[in-house]
């Protein structure tokens, strides 16, 4: 253990060279002289890096770690068991097992994943383990409020007029038909390399964009998380700062600013080192979506925009839903059957 955090040490992050914005949510205070330095921060943030790392965000190490304690419950039951909650097509909530997913078609991606989009029963488990439902209960409501004060916080930051903005995310986990907003358990088991096939051309997840306005992310420990930001076309470690939520903007807030925030591609590789990827790792998603019916339009967050004939001419208008959709199908060639991935 202490051989492997020296190794995990000595990796060359973007967290290890002070590369990741770090915004202190002062827990989530709604002062108008908080939610507008964050707001500004995040602006900033999005605007140049597409990442930012935010501190004091309320939700207890505790809570998260429990959470992760129960998805490992889960995934001790009987496959028999298991398949009972497998995400069916054309909905984005249930268990996925690995290999179910492959951003680019072929590679396969090594991890389990459970996504929530509706806090019932169904979706809970209430029935199997309901320490599980109570657990992930609690600790959706926390990622639910914390994503409410960054909505805030966004749109004191973009300077828009009315709440409207705040008001077009009024659905999040009300089901996948109302708004897409998933909550998402994530286990990428250990590699074992003396397992024939185990790691040769795998991935624990394929290079993407998220597709909503953002994502907040939480895990365990470096694992493998590379982004590329915006103007280069390299990719980077992130690392891991402990207790941090990530947050990084997905393509729906790109196509709403006129792309002033990025929708910055990242994916999970098998770590290099043996004493990581011999570890599991643990991570927990949150992609915010806007209400289903709700409009976006290029540049429509950004105040005072004026829009050229040349601009507008042929540019066609999607509600949150169809594009959600279409990017789903640019990306698998069919009809959603997930959400992103982190």
């Amino acid at each position: 253990m202490i051989k492997s955090k020296i190794v995990e040490d000595k990796l060359d992050t973007l967290v290890s060279s002070n590369a990741v914005p770090i915004i202190d949510l002062e827990n989530c205070v709604y002062k108008q002289s908080v939610t507008a330095r964050v707001g500004q921060q995040l602006d900033k943030a999005l605007s140049e890096k597409g990442i930012a790392l935010l501190v004091n965000h309320g939700i207890p190490d505790e809570k998260i770690k429990a959470a992760w304690d129960q998805f490992d419950h889960f995934l001790d039951l009987p496959a028999e068991v298991q398949d009972r909650y497998k995400r069916k097509d054309g909905t984005n909530y249930g268990y996925v097992s690995p290999g179910m997913e492959r951003f680019d078609g072929k590679t396969p991606e090594l991890r389990h994943t459970y996504n929530i989009c509706k806090l019932d029963d169904k979706n809970l488990l209430a029935e199997t383990l309901p320490k599980f439902a109570k657990t992930i209960t609690e600790l959706a409501l926390d990622f639910h409020n914390l994503s409410q004060f960054i909505l805030w916080a966004m749109h004191s930051g973009l300077g828009t007029p009315t709440n409207d903005f705040v008001r077009k995310h009024s659905g999040l986990l009300s089901g996948d038909d109302v708004n897409m907003t998933t909550l998402r358990m994530i286990y990428y088991p250990a590699i074992v390399d003396d397992e024939p096939g185990q790691s040769e051309g795998a991935i624990r997840c394929g290079a993407h964009v998220d597709y909503g306005t953002f994502t907040l992310l939480t895990q365990d420990s470096e694992g493998g998380l590379e982004v590329q930001l915006p103007g280069s076309e390299k990719w980077e470690r992130v690392g891991h700062l402990p207790g941090a939520i990530l947050i990084n903007g997905g393509e729906i807030l790109s196509i709403w600013t006129k792309q002033r925030y990025h929708a910055l591609p990242h994916r999970v590789i098998v770590p290099e080192s043996v004493q990581i990827r011999s570890r599991g790792r643990h991570s927990i998603a949150y992609f915010c979506h806007p209400d289903n019916s709700t409009m976006i339009s290029p540049g429509d967050l950004l105040p005072n925009q004026t829009e050229s004939a040349e601009d507008s001419s042929d540019e066609k208008i999607y509600n949150a839903y169809e594009l959600i959709q279409k990017k789903f199908s640019d990306t698998y060639g069919q009809r959603s059957q997930g959400g992103n991935e982190s």
